[in-house]
């Protein structure tokens, strides 16, 4: 099912725990959204799981061992964070669905309706064109309002 609404959007966050970032920068682009979203998840008490494209030197990201692949990652996946281009999302389906998250989110500017359908197809929920960081705050600001 594809995610519109507020309260769908809080009902996914309340549930989620681990996050693979898809995507990741380093601390060496910490004003990039990439890098800058991850950190705000994994200091709102998330478990962030980092899967970089490039820096292939890499092997940490925010302190968390780097994945290089989504279906490597051990457990369940809550959700996946994407930080790619629009058109670049298609190389990462096949990962996606071996990985089987209960969710895909793609980040704002992000939107890719064929893979959209094809994960939606495989039972799994996305979120598309819209800041996960955003979204939480107005979550928790609804929480205690």
């Amino acid at each position: 099912m594809e995610l519109t609404q507020p309260a769908q959007i809080c009902k996914l966050l309340a549930a989620t725990r681990r996050i693979a970032v898809l995507g990741i920068k380093t601390s060496a682009q910490a004003d990039q959204p990439a890098f800058y979203v991850p950190q705000y998840l994994l200091h709102a008490g998330f478990d962030v799981i980092p899967v970089p494209v490039y820096y292939p030197e890499i092997t940490e990201i925010l302190g968390r061992p780097v994945y290089r692949r989504l279906a490597d990652i051990p457990g369940t996946i809550d959700l996946v964070d994407v930080f790619r281009r629009s058109a670049d999302v298609e190389k990462h389906l096949d990962d996606l669905l071996a990985a089987k998250p209960k969710a895909v989110w793609f980040q704002l500017g992000i939107r890719n309706q064929r893979v959209a359908q094809a994960l939606v197809q495989a039972g799994i929920s996305v979120v598309q064109d819209r800041c996960l960081m955003v979204e939480h705050r107005q979550c928790l600001a609804q929480a205690t309002s």
